[in-house]
């Protein structure tokens, strides 16, 4: 039952990141694992509730790896610059098209809502929390680890918007530029710094 549900939430992610939330039908979810529908609505009942389940999955997908970066046992620097790397939309995180979509269709969602306000919170906590650590180590200088976190947040963000929005508005080494340059700034730091944690 655990690994037809996983697979009914890839199936449908893949197509809400193919057609948007607006558009994405159950059919679709259950034409792309060659199933029936009636089988989509055993597992989720509704389309409303299967899109908010799909969410939740890949959020808590990107959370455990964020996890598994900040956990290592290595720099402050070295964990949040792998994070932001990994984050920003020149990395390797979801597919941005996912969480562009579901910031939009949260805007009439409840269910939706909280689901994305809820990995935007962690998130930022998780951000903050390095942050932190790497000052209390005297690693870098950075007077609100909480508003640092919400600023880089807020860049990458709106760089993801750009770059998967609107081909050509900006390339993804100026967008990496710009993300390495706020990181230094938000921790006192001089841009070369930054490539030297990465050795």
């Amino acid at each position: 039952m655990a690994e037809r549900r996983e697979e009914l939430l890839r199936a449908a992610i893949g197509q809400i990141e193919a057609r948007g939330v607006a558009a994405v039908r159950i059919a679709d979810v259950a034409s792309a694992l060659g199933v029936s529908n009636a089988l989509v609505l055993y597992h989720f009942s509704t389309k409303e509730k299967l899109v908010a389940a799909a969410f939740t999955f890949a959020a808590e997908d990107d959370l455990g790896h964020l996890r598994k970066l900040l956990g290592r046992r290595t720099t402050a620097l070295r964990r949040l610059r792998s994070a932001v790397r990994w984050y920003a939309p020149t990395g390797q995180a979801k597919g941005w098209r996912l969480w562009i979509e579901g910031w939009a269709a949260a805007l009439r969602e409840p269910a939706l809502q909280e689901v994305t306000r809820d990995l935007d919170k962690q998130w930022k906590a998780a951000i903050a929390e390095v942050i932190a650590e790497g000052v209390a180590a005297g690693e870098f200088r950075c007077p609100d680890p909480h508003g640092a976190a919400l600023r880089l947040t807020a860049l990458l963000d709106g760089l993801a918007v750009q770059l998967t929005s609107y081909a050509g508005a900006v390339s993804r080494a100026r967008a990496q530029e710009w993300v390495d340059e706020a990181l230094a700034r938000e921790l006192g730091l001089e841009r070369a710094s930054l490539t030297a944690a990465e050795r």
